[in-house]
């Protein structure tokens, strides 16, 4: 027998970017058994989604609304590359990681990001308490990482996009701070591309 099933996601990433652990949920009257629920979602599904686990949960959980805090990562890579063009912003140009780090910093603890949201989507509370920031570097590859108890729409990419203008020398460190205290999108730089972008894991 057919149910039309409602899906709660945990969130929603802009169109191009990649989840590694989204996490939905939702309610049926079906009486089959999880390792079954489980096998026949993946064969219904397109190639790129997969089911990685699948549990049974309390009737008050909702996968959004339950979240304590989301991680998503962001992916730069400093050359040309063919094979991960779907999965990096390319940057060619010299970055000053240590500027990059400093402006990082700036944006740890509770702050309002309106600044780094999509205008439209402002609401009449934009405070996130950012929890850990930071950038790694490992041979061509910039990674930066960042966890949260909630994001605005496009935050992680504006954020991505206004550093990497620090980094390039477009905004002063003070530039940045005054960005972050302005509330106001059209302050901040440019938004890096979606490819860039990864939900890596929601905790719970």
């Amino acid at each position: 027998m057919e149910e039309e099933i409602n899906l709660i996601g945990a969130g929603r990433t802009d169109v191009g970017a990649h989840a590694l652990a989204q996490v939905a949920n939702f309610k049926t009257e079906s009486t089959l058994e999880l390792k079954a629920l489980f096998e026949g979602a993946n064969s219904l599904l397109p190639e790129d989604v997969l089911v990685k686990e699948i549990q049974e949960v309390d009737a008050d959980f909702n996968a959004r609304y339950s979240a304590r805090s989301k991680v998503y990562r962001y992916r730069i890579y400093l050359k040309r590359t063919a094979l991960l063009k779907r999965y990096v912003w390319e940057i060619l140009c010299p970055i000053d990681v240590k500027r990059m780090d400093v402006a990082t910093r700036m944006i740890l603890g509770k702050h309002d990001f309106s600044s780094f949201c999509v205008a439209k989507s402002i609401k009449e509370e934009n405070q996130c308490d950012v929890q850990s920031a930071r950038w790694n570097m490992k041979n061509q590859s910039l990674v930066f990482e960042i966890e949260a108890d909630r994001f605005l729409h496009s935050m992680v990419r504006s954020l991505v996009g206004t550093l990497v203008d620090v980094a390039r020398g477009h905004f002063l460190l003070s530039h940045f701070s005054d960005i972050l205290e302005a509330k106001d999108r059209k302050r901040a730089g440019l938004t890096a591309p979606a490819k860039g972008l990864y939900l890596v894991k929601v905790n719970y």
